[in-house]
């Protein structure tokens, strides 16, 4: 089986809020957990946190519709997340302490995501758009770079796992 996708939140996010509504994309959300059923996708528990601070349609949903293993468990990636560490402060130069230490913020999924994705190469699928300049923050594509990670869109995903609508 290939590797699976690794979601970010904002691929749940902006699918619920403005792409794929529920009430108008029903089958983009059978499609979603079809994928999830089938292993094809997965996300990991710091996404699962940020997607039931809400507590709404968007997290009940999650919660009735994807496997339970589908958020995995990240505490197996703390060396990479390490390196995540040692980068983001070898760039303090660049960005300033509030940017740093968003990304670090033990509840901010993204460098998790990066750790996952470096430990299982898996392609990560995010709407964040790179920004090699900013200073205010750290850019998840930006801090995948170096460490051979692809970030892709959703619609890039579903053209590679051949799926249509």
């Amino acid at each position: 089986m290939a590797i699976p996708f690794l979601l970010d939140s904002n691929f749940f996010i902006e699918a619920h809020r403005n792409s794929y509504p529920f009430d108008v994309f029903p089958s983009f959300w059978n499609k979603v957990k079809e994928l999830a059923h089938d292993g094809r996708i997965i996300s990991i528990d710091k996404v699962l946190k940020e997607l039931h601070l809400n507590k709404d349609e968007l997290s009940q949903w999650c919660a009735d519709n994807l496997p339970a293993d589908f958020f995995k468990d990240t505490t197996t990636v703390m060396p990479n997340y390490t390196l995540l560490i040692n980068w983001v402060y070898s760039k303090s130069a660049q960005y300033s302490q509030s940017a740093i230490s968003e990304f670090l913020d033990a509840d901010e999924a993204d460098a998790w995501l990066i750790a996952y994705a470096m430990t299982n190469k898996n392609e990560l699928i995010t709407h964040e758009v790179s920004s090699p300049n900013s200073k205010n923050k750290v850019k998840m594509p930006d801090a995948a770079i170096p460490f051979n990670v692809n970030c892709i869109k959703t619609i890039e995903m579903f053209r590679i796992l051949g799926e249509q609508f």
